[in-house]
């Protein structure tokens, strides 16, 4: 998969709020009410992430969460990174939150 440059990159962000480009990667921070929610939701992207064969950098830090995704095998961010950023807002989206 080829990496996309900075002005695909740019023009891919516009459509998911809340994620930035950062060090070669795409990031988002999400709070959550409660630690359990945020491991939860951990877990059930997870099973998004190993049926993609795609596993973003995950950092949970009390109810905060953050994904960090770039396809380390292109050295940084490609059109399988936006695919699982979206898939990421939509499971959020689902939570109702």
């Amino acid at each position: 998969m080829a990496k996309l440059d900075d002005t695909a990159i740019a023009a891919a962000l516009v459509s998911l709020p809340g994620w930035e480009m950062d060090s070669g990667a795409i990031r988002k921070t999400i709070r959550f009410p409660e630690f359990m929610a945020a491991i939860r939701f951990v877990n059930s992207i997870a099973e998004i992430a190993e049926a993609a064969d795609h596993h973003p950098d995950i950092t949970i830090n009390y109810t905060l969460v953050t994904f960090v995704c770039s396809t380390h095998s292109a050295g940084g961010v490609t059109a399988k990174d936006f695919r699982l950023a979206s898939a990421i807002d939509r499971a959020f989206g689902a939570l109702g939150a």
